[in-house]
């Protein structure tokens, strides 16, 4: 399981005549009006009547469940180097995919040209799954509501590189402006908007709206001959109005700091020794060794190391780890999953003890309990599976200088660029891009570049404190699972893990 932070841009896919009209309908129509359900249906080229053709092809064979996901994406990027903007990129994906249930099997097809034809071989194709007779249907077609949690006052497919790539020279001009020792900058931008529409066999059908906007940084300095590099981003579910001078210079702030401190940076002695893991970044400890065991898919086939935890004490009665879709505007906020469970706050742990996996359809129905709203795919060409949406652990009750003010000695971690977990074992490492020596109680010289090695159900067992100051860390976070990308957000407040393995000097 790769965990990276990166650009959020998918490029290639195929256009569609027309399309890129929709957005700017759909600024006076809300996705899920009966005016703004009539263009996305004429958008994809197709009426409900065709949509109850396809289900019941996909389900001729005798399948328990199918369903329709269709996906209009536009992508864009744009970058700064050397003071100037010399790149720029746009694309449009455009597809459905057919899913068709039987038991714990699936059956799944998609093609990128949408007409009745070709709609029906795929749903024929994903209907291989089974073997049966036909199935007898009686197809409605009920328009699911649900909260919002996402919108773009400003659609991006209307705004013009003109228009954004001011923006980009105010970053990099702010960076060189902050620190004199600044030789390089670059900076990028890249955006989506996906129009989403769904229909199922048991006639669910809806439609959603989602922007997507990464704003990022890079900067490399040189000290006495010596260059180090940092970077910085945000990531949102916004529209053009993302775009302000504040989050320029909190980029070029951060960027600068974070490069400026490197130049002091040491690799600190390897061992056992007690973390501090920061808040906001040190998320990636609950995305990496612990959210992703807790994924029901992993559990239902008893590859999970909590497989048998559920219900169970698993760590502190004073954590309480939580999956949640409801954060408004997030990067990894779902109003709706990919297979029409509306978006929730999950419990994951519950004053230390595991309440619930992160599901989609197929393992709800294997232990007999509600989707949770973690059935999410990359694109129409991927079927969805459990994945993480908003990962957090929430407010302990010390201070962070409480928990530092503990360790005789021992380090605290902030900033990580990658991690990575077996999720049979549970083992994992993280990179440390910075943190700082704690000696004594304080925080002393900085440190950079080292591993952190652990086991997750041994690491959240060992957490003995936990702080007040949960910070989410709102960067372009993308995990990749199972050969798919998604994008999500995790965050934490500092708490003490008493013992990890650091792969320093």
């Amino acid at each position: 399981m790769k965990y990276t932070r990166r650009n959020f841009l998918k490029l290639g896919g195929s256009a569609v005549l027309g399309a890129v009209m929709l957005p700017q309908f759909l600024q006076a129509h809300a996705p899920n009006s009966q005016e703004g359900i009539a263009a996305i249906l004429s958008n994809f080229g197709v009426d409900k009547s065709d949509l109850q053709k396809v289900i019941t092809a996909a389900l001729e064979k005798g399948g328990d469940y199918a369903d329709l996901f269709f996906e209009n994406s536009f992508y864009n990027s744009l970058t700064l180097m050397d003071g100037a903007v010399n790149r720029a990129s746009s694309s449009i994906d455009f597809g459905m995919g057919v899913r068709v249930l039987k038991g714990d099997q699936t059956g799944y097809a998609y093609v990128e040209d949408i007409n009745l034809e070709n709609m029906l071989k795929a749903a024929r194709t994903a209907s291989a799954i089974a073997s049966g007779n036909t199935r007898k249907l009686s197809l409605s077609v009920n328009e699911k509501k649900f909260p919002a949690y996402y919108s773009a006052k400003n659609d991006w497919r209307d705004i013009t590189i003109p228009q954004k790539a001011p923006y980009l020279q105010k970053l990099n001009d702010a960076i060189f402006k902050a620190d004199t020792r600044v030789v390089k900058a670059s900076v990028f931008l890249s955006d989506s908007t996906s129009i989403i529409m769904f229909y199922n066999s048991e006639g669910t059908f809806y439609t959603d709206y989602r922007p997507m906007v990464v704003l990022g940084a890079n900067c490399t300095m040189e000290q006495e001959g010596k260059r180090e590099s940092g970077a910085a981003n945000r990531a949102y579910r916004h529209g053009f109005e993302f775009m302000t001078d504040d989050v320029v210079n909190l980029l070029a702030k951060e960027s600068v700091d974070l490069t400026s401190k490197m130049f002091e940076a040491v690799k600190p002695d390897g061992g056992e020794i007690p973390v501090v893991m920061g808040a906001g970044g040190s998320g990636i400890l609950l995305h990496e060794a612990i959210g992703h065991a807790f994924e029901a898919d992993f559990n239902r086939k008893n590859i999970s190391i909590f497989s048998d935890k559920l219900n169970k004490k698993v760590c502190d009665e004073h954590i309480s780890v939580v999956d949640d879709g409801t954060i408004v505007n997030n990067r990894g906020a779902v109003s709706i999953d990919d297979e029409g469970a509306e978006g929730q706050k999950t419990y994951i742990v519950k004053d230390g003890i595991l309440t619930s996996y992160l599901h989609d359809r197929i393992s709800a129905k294997h232990y007999g309990v509600a989707p949770t709203g973690n059935g999410r795919r990359e694109s129409f060409r991927n079927m969805p599976i459990p994945r993480m949406r908003v990962t957090y652990m929430e407010n302990g009750n010390v201070s962070e200088q409480d928990i530092i003010s503990s360790v005789k000695k021992g380090i605290y971690v902030k900033q990580f660029t990658n991690g990575q977990v077996n999720i049979g074992a549970g083992d994992f490492t993280f990179f440390v891009k910075l943190g700082y020596l704690i000696e004594d109680g304080k925080l002393t010289q900085p440190i950079k570049d080292i591993n952190i090695i652990g086991n997750g159900p041994k690491a959240l067992a060992d957490i003995t404190m936990v702080a007040n100051n949960l910070e989410l860390d709102n960067g372009g976070w993308t995990c990749g699972k199972d050969g798919q990308s998604c994008p999500v957000t995790q965050g934490m407040p500092s708490a003490l893990v008493k013992k990890l393995t650091v792969g320093g000097k």
